[in-house]
C-alpha cells in the first residue's frame, strides 16, 4: 500500500523508490503483487509515463485517508495535551490578508499554538495542484497542517472550501494623484507607469491590464509598459511608492485602503480566475484546533469590505 501510494502520488517508480529508500524493481514488484491481489490492473505502463487505472484513481483517496488516520493516531499519542495548528498560505494573503488579523484567532482561541508559513507554491501552477510533489505543505504527515490556497479548488483526496473571490482593481499611492498629469478618467493611465503582479505563472490567467483597459472602455494604452513582479508584496510595495498604478486583489488592499495608504481610482474591477482555499485532509478535519481556525477563517472572509472609491 505504502509503494502504491507513492507510486500514484508521483506517478513514477523510480521516484517512489527514492522516497522509500529501496530500488524501482522493489516497488514493481510490490504493485505487481498488490494488482495479483485484487486481481486487477492500477496502472497504465505507457513508454515513458505511469497513469493510474480507473480502479487505481478510485482506490487511491481511501488509501490516504487510512494513512492519514494513522498518522493522525502516532501524532496526537506521540505529542499528548500539545496542539500545534500549522497554516501555509501565499506570502501576499498571509502577510496582507491573514497576519493583520491573527492577534484575534489568538484572542479567541489562547489555548491554540499557531505556526504560520508562507510560499510561493501555495500558489496553483497552470491551473492545477502540484500533487506529485506533496503541494506546499506535507499533509499526509503534519498532523494538523492546514493549506490555504490561491488556485481552482481542483485538490483530490482533500477536503476543500472556498473562503473568498477576490476581484482585481487598479490601486496606487495618494501621493501620485497630486502629481501632474492628473489621473481622473481610465484614458489618463497613458501617462502612468502600469505595475504588473505574476505571482500567478500561467500567462493566461494572469492579472491582465488589457483586460481591465478593455472593460473600462480604453484602447490605445500599452498594456505592456511597466515593471513585473514575481508576487503581489513586490507589486503592492512599488504601488505603495508610488512607482506607478498596480493591479491588486481587492481584499489584499483592504487596509491600506482605508488607512488612506493606497487609493482605488476607479470602480472597473475583473474577477480572478482563483479563488482562495482552505485545504485540509480529512483526518484531521474533526480535530479541535482545525475546527476553531476553520470557523474564525470563514468568519473573518464574510466580513470583507473593501471601499471602493478613492
Amino acid at each position: 500500500m505504502r509503494a502504491f501510494e507513492a507510486a500514484s502520488r508521483h506517478l513514477s517508480f523510480k521516484k517512489a523508490a527514492e522516497e522509500l529508500h529501496v530500488t524501482p524493481a522493489a516497488v514493481s514488484q510490490q504493485i505487481k503483487a498488490l494488482e495479483e491481489y485484487l486481481g486487477l490492473p492500477l496502472f497504465r505502463r505507457l513508454t515513458r509515463a505511469l497513469e493510474l487505472t480507473e480502479q487505481g484513481a478510485a482506490m487511491l483517496p481511501k488509501v490516504r485517508e487510512g494513512f492519514d488516520c494513522f498518522a493522525a493516531a502516532v501524532d496526537c499519542t506521540r505529542q499528548p495535551g500539545e496542539d500545534v495548528l500549522t497554516v501555509t498560505a501565499p506570502p501576499s494573503f498571509a502577510a496582507r490578508w491573514l497576519l493583520p488579523r491573527l492577534p484575534r484567532f489568538a484572542a479567541a482561541s489562547p489555548n491554540i499554538k499557531l505556526r504560520l508559513s508562507s510560499s510561493p507554491e501555495a500558489v496553483d501552477r497552470r491551473g492545477q495542484m502540484r500533487e506529485r510533489e506533496g503541494g506546499p505543505v506535507d499533509l499526509r504527515t503534519a498532523a494538523s497542517a492546514l493549506a490555504i490556497r490561491y488556485g481552482t479548488g481542483n485538490y483530490p483526496g482533500l477536503l476543500v472550501e472556498r473562503v473568498f473571490a477576490p476581484d482585481w482593481v487598479p490601486v496606487c499611492s495618494p501621493r501620485l494623484l497630486e502629481q501632474a498629469p492628473a489621473l481622473r478618467e481610465p484614458e489618463d493611465l497613458a501617462r502612468y507607469v502600469l505595475i504588473h503582479d505574476e505571482t500567478i505563472e500561467d500567462e493566461e490567467r494572469q492579472p491582465s491590464w488589457q483586460e481591465w483597459l478593455a472593460k473600462a472602455g480604453v484602447s490605445g494604452i500599452d498594456a505592456r509598459q511597466g515593471p513585473r513582479f514575481s508576487n503581489a508584496v513586490l507589486a503592492v510595495e512599488a504601488a505603495l511608492d508610488g512607482q506607478g498604478v498596480a493591479l491588486a486583489l481587492k481584499p489584499l488592499v483592504a487596509a491600506d485602503v482605508a488607512a488612506g495608504r493606497l487609493v482605488i481610482p476607479f470602480g472597473v474591477s475583473v474577477p480572478s480566475p482563483y479563488a482562495y482555499f482552505l485545504v485540509m485532509r480529512r483526518a484531521v478535519a474533526d480535530r479541535d484546533s482545525v475546527t476553531a481556525f476553520r470557523n474564525w477563517l470563514l468568519a473573518e472572509a464574510r466580513a470583507v469590505n473593501v471601499p471602493n472609491s478613492a
